[in-house]
């Protein structure tokens, strides 16, 4: 048998010293300078912030102690608890009109997947501001001699409850075909009709599924309810919104406004954090 040679690897040429060496950074050196760069451009944007500011203007105009003072407690057990009301009734109502538009929109029933198609449509794709508008004028004129129970907050539960049905209809009728069809087919095979499997076994389960962005628009209506003020409020009426600007007007100062603000994400940001975790929970679940 002959022997084969085994190859000897070639061994790398030594560099001439004098020879200089490739100009050029590594892919992690580059990052550190762009990282490195852009956190330059931030401290410097903040500090032009900071030095160019009228910052004693800022609190003469926003930050009066003594006049946010006076703002207590009625912003609290008036204004606040109105907006309560207001973003509760609104999303309750939206709730069940969601509901019932969901399902039409799956309904095997042409008219009403048709109703259900517009009514989104077009509830979706008008302002919230035009609903308050034709709620407090054109229902009015298309029905004259009838008032809407429950008066502004009825009002306000109609026009709310409008504009956050169209959105909850697509979201509730997304996690009913997110609930896999094997839950209604064992249903049915155990005797349930399709009703009584869709109220007992699916809904249920599309609920868990669309907690999280029920409670965002839930968030949004909490906003959305400053425009109760185009529906013409009295004193007593007034939510966080109006309550500032009122106050703001009368005392030629910003700060009943910012006191309002503060007011708003004193409710906006928990639930915020809470949509956050239920999320993450529905997210963990599906894994």
């Amino acid at each position: 048998m002959s022997e084969t040679k085994t190859r000897k690897p070639r061994e790398p040429e030594p560099r001439d010293p004098l020879q200089p060496r490739k100009a050029g950074l590594t892919r992690r050196q580059k990052r550190a300078v762009s990282r490195g760069l852009q956190y330059a451009v931030f401290v410097a944007a903040v500090a032009a912030l900071v030095v160019t500011a009228d910052w004693g203007g800022l609190r003469n105009q926003f930050a009066q102690s003594d006049l946010a003072g006076q703002m207590f407690p009625d912003i609290i057990t008036l204004a606040l608890k109105n907006t309560v009301l207001y973003t509760v009734s609104g999303f309750v109502f939206g709730l069940v009109l969601g509901m019932v538009v969901a399902l039409m929109r799956l309904s095997s029933v042409g008219p009403y997947r048709w109703v259900a198609g517009i009514y989104i449509e077009i509830f979706r794709g008008l302002p919230a501001l035009l609903i308050f508008i034709f709620v407090g004028v054109a229902v009015p004129l298309a029905f004259p001699g009838t008032e809407i129970p429950g008066g502004t907050y009825g009002k306000v539960a109609l026009g709310l409850g409008l504009v956050a049905a169209a959105y909850m209809a697509e979201t509730i009728r997304a996690g009913i075909q997110a609930v896999p069809k094997g839950q209604m087919e064992a249903a049915r095979s155990l005797g349930f009709s399709h009703m009584r499997a869709m109220v007992s076994i699916v809904i249920p389960q599309a609920f868990r599924i669309v907690i999280p962005p029920l409670t965002n628009e839930l968030v949004l209506l909490f906003k959305d309810s400053s425009l109760v003020l185009f529906l013409g409020v009295t004193l007593e009426e007034r939510e966080l919104a109006k309550f500032g600007r009122d106050l703001a007007s009368q005392t030629a100062n910003s700060t009943p406004i910012l006191v309002a603000g503060l007011c708003y994400l004193l409710v906006t940001v928990p639930l915020g954090f809470v949509v956050r975790r239920l999320e993450a929970k529905a997210g963990e679940a599906t894994r």
